[in-house]
């Protein structure tokens, strides 16, 4: 589903024939799973919500952390303590705004990386940056086309109670802390909606690629992954 005309050529891109899609969507919506249907086609996907977690594993984020908010962030066997982090920047951007400031550089520097790595494999069609906050990273500006997965809520807050016994209450209380769905969607080049299983999404995503020349008119079936970062 197109959310808005694309004023340049649909298949000019700034990183040329390879480009960079940012996946975005709702809490729920499924962006993980866009993401395996663009792998199937030839794309190369980095999870940087995967590169936050392992930010949080790197020495120097783990000091800078502990300066920020002492001791108590750090568990006896001298890692971070996620949970005890999220108590304290969930619900207050002040302190979210903190910890962004010391992943946010790493993530970054990653997945330039990744990309650069990804430019040079000869079975590499494009490359998928799987990000949440995209946009609130500031990301968007190395990206070529940035797709929103979305989903109604009522079938967000399904899949979220049966994978991780979320309530419409903490929904409500993720959506709050990042920006608005419908300011992703306003800024996002398409709008996929994975609300009809699997088959339907990979057509979706599918005709996107076509769209962009970036798949053969009549692709196989069940083509093999792409790789993964993060």
């Amino acid at each position: 589903m197109s959310n808005q005309s694309i004023t340049q050529n649909s298949t000019t891109f700034k990183h040329g024939p390879k480009p960079v899609i940012g996946l975005v969507g709702g809490i729920g919506a499924g962006k993980s799973t866009a993401a395996k249907c663009f792998a199937t086609r030839g794309g190369f996907v980095i999870n940087a919500d995967a590169l936050g977690h392992e930010a949080l594993q790197q020495p120097d984020v783990i000091r800078h952390v502990v300066d920020l908010w002492g001791e108590t962030v750090r568990k006896p066997d001298g890692t971070l303590d996620r949970r005890e982090i999220g108590r304290i920047v969930f619900g207050y951007p002040t302190e979210r705004n903190k910890l962004e400031g010391v992943v946010f550089p790493y993530i970054t520097a990653r997945c330039e990386e990744a990309v650069i790595q990804a430019m040079g494999k000869p079975d590499v069609k494009f490359v998928v940056v799987d990000a949440a906050v995209l946009f609130e990273a500031g990301w968007e500006r190395n990206i070529d086309r940035i797709v929103y997965v979305d989903a109604p809520r009522e079938i967000r807050l399904a899949r979220l109670a049966t994978r991780s016994g979320w309530s419409n209450d903490d929904l409500t209380g993720r959506e709050a802390a990042q920006l608005p769905a419908e300011t992703k969607m306003a800024r996002a080049d398409e709008i996929i909606v994975n609300d009809a299983g699997t088959i339907e999404l990979q057509a979706q995503v599918d005709r996107l690629l076509k769209q962009w020349k970036l798949l053969d008119v009549e692709p196989q079936p069940t083509p093999t992954g792409g790789a993964v970062v993060g």
